[in-house]
């Protein structure tokens, strides 16, 4: 039998156990998408006890509790933290095949050296005991960065952010990691979503002019991407449930908004060819400027209309949307393309069925002298689990080239969820131990480190340009 989470975890073969142990486990970090706060990160902030730390913003874990049928009170609500601690390990416990389970004990390991197996009956004790650890210095925000040997690490930001945060972690220099902003413009995109005049006055107000039409949020959008990149920024990122396709013009595209900035009601065919036309002139933006654009396709959010209006977004009540994507991504990227405006891409995608669909759009439009120019984005949200990576790792080396893959990121606003690289590099150490002992692959171990090594870091150094 294997020992519980040791040395060897999730490694199955030799050749598995000497690509991780002799090369992937040496590598730093890129953590090129993540949720952290920059504000928490400028102020160092000290987390009170374990609770804070580990449950804090985790909506998986939020999301696992109240499966198990933990009271709100212990999960998002006033309850002591204490208390919400032993009911998350209770709920743990019980929890076998979830990749809450592997993580939490990466954490407990790497964060704090505990190696027993977290439960209800000892929860309590960990909880004082990591309380106390977590008084000195070497838990506070920034040491915990690094001490997962991060290079750098990009939050995710909207375009009215005057990034204040970052300029203050850069200027103080106290962070071995680099911050870095990332441009997320998804509020300037949902025209149909209550708010968005408010947002789009914010957006003018930050871009110094009044916005007035639809070619003006461009307008607004380079000024920021802009001032983004003058602020470290190479990267964007796109939330969308489903990828947006219309007519790509501007005439079609004003009858939208001039109807959204009015309170009017809006037909579905101007609302895809304003979606159309921003998602269109931001890539070539980020072309210009040689930055990677992101889409995050087919997150379902807010199904629980009880508890957003309780709590807001992302606390728990999301899933993953079945609707097709691959006729209109490949219409977007196509138009992108014809006009010589397609930056770097990382497609992701939500919904496992659409695996296929994204592995063949890549090689749609590469380019050559450009390695990997379109990505195929790590297993994200709901599928970032063993079978999840896997599977994403295996449709990847089936339809492209593995040996061009960015790699892993967290996607996550704890911090100590950095263990998750680990678990990602562990995966794919496995995978390709079981390639070459199956014969598949030839046992060349110095090529193989090389390829484990570029995938786990050099390859996203390369590709982002940071």
């Amino acid at each position: 039998m294997q020992p519980f989470m040791d040395e060897n975890f999730l490694l199955s073969t030799e050749t598995a156990r000497t690509l991780y142990h002799e090369a992937a486990k040496e590598m730093p970090i890129i953590d090129y998408h993540c949720h952290l706060s920059p504000a928490e990160i400028a102020g160092n902030v000290r987390f009170e006890n374990i609770t804070q730390l580990m449950l804090g913003g985790d909506h998986y874990k939020w999301r696992a509790m109240l499966s198990w049928g933990v009271e709100e009170r212990l999960i998002r609500g006033d309850g002591d933290p204490r208390e919400k601690f032993i009911a998350y390990a209770d709920t743990l416990s019980h929890a076998i095949g979830n990749p809450l389970y592997h993580w939490t004990h990466l954490e407990l390991q790497r964060v704090f050296g505990i190696d027993e197996p977290l439960t209800k009956d000892n929860a309590g004790v960990i909880y004082d005991l990591t309380s106390e650890m977590l008084r000195g210095d070497d838990f506070r925000a920034q040491a915990l960065i690094d001490r997962f040997n991060v290079d750098y690490l990009c939050t995710t930001d909207d375009p009215v952010d005057d990034l204040h945060y970052h300029r203050a972690i850069a200027e103080e220099g106290a962070l071995r990691a680099r911050v870095l902003p990332a441009f997320r413009p998804d509020k300037a995109m949902n025209i149909d979503r209550a708010g968005f005049p408010e947002y789009i006055r914010q957006l003018g107000q930050a871009a110094g002019m009044e916005i007035r039409s639809a070619a003006d949020v461009l307008t607004a959008l380079e000024r920021r991407v802009e001032y983004f990149h003058a602020c470290g920024a190479r990267i964007s990122d796109h939330g969308m449930e489903t990828v947006p396709w219309g007519e790509p013009s501007f005439k079609q595209a004003d009858k939208a908004f001039q109807a959204a900035m009015a309170g009017e009601e809006m037909k579905q065919k101007h609302i895809d060819s304003y979606r159309t036309v921003i998602l269109a002139g931001l890539g070539g933006m980020y072309a210009q400027r040689g930055w990677v654009q992101q889409y995050h396709i087919g997150a379902m959010r807010n199904n629980n209309t009880a508890m957003f209006r309780r709590y807001g977004p992302d606390v728990g009540f999301d899933s993953i949307i079945d609707q097709p994507i691959a006729h209109n991504l490949s219409r977007l990227m196509d138009l992108q393309d014809s006009q010589g405006q397609l930056p770097k891409t990382i497609l992701y995608t939500l919904n496992p069925a659409a695996n296929a669909a994204v592995g063949t759009m890549l090689g749609n439009f590469q380019q050559g002298g450009v390695r990997g120019k379109i990505q195929y984005g790590s297993a994200w949200w709901f599928l970032d689990q063993k079978d999840g990576m896997e599977e994403q790792m295996r449709t990847l080396a089936n339809l492209g080239v593995l040996g061009a893959f960015v790699g892993m990121l967290t996607d996550s606003r704890s911090f100590i969820s950095y263990p998750r690289h680990e678990y990602f590099r562990r995966i794919l150490c496995n995978l390709i131990g079981r390639w070459v002992e199956n014969g598949e692959y030839p046992n060349d171990t110095e090529f193989l480190k090389g390829m484990v090594r570029d995938i786990s870091y050099n390859n996203a150094k390369a590709y982002f340009g940071i």
